[in-house]
């Protein structure tokens, strides 16, 4: 089971304890993928690209939600678009 943060608001050691709740999870996947067949090194340069892809994924989504509310503003407005 994944412990839950301490507090509904953030708090100083909030990002320690999501790290401490996402260990057990981080070393089985490691685990995983070391049994599978893969090196160390490999699974943590997966991690990381993958980590760098989500978080472009996450600035485009943010720029495409701004330009659509860009788009609905000026529609209410009665501007063309």
């Amino acid at each position: 089971m994944i412990s839950a943060p301490r507090h509904d608001y953030d708090y100083l050691d909030r990002e320690i304890d999501c790290q401490e709740a996402m260990e057990p999870g981080f070393q089985a996947i490691v685990d995983w993928m070391r049994e599978a067949g893969w090196q160390r090194g490999e699974v943590m340069r997966s991690l990381r690209r993958l980590i760098a892809a989500d978080n472009m994924t996450q600035k485009e989504n943010a720029k495409v939600e701004a330009e659509l509310a860009i788009a609905r503003a000026m529609i209410r407005a009665g501007k063309a678009v």
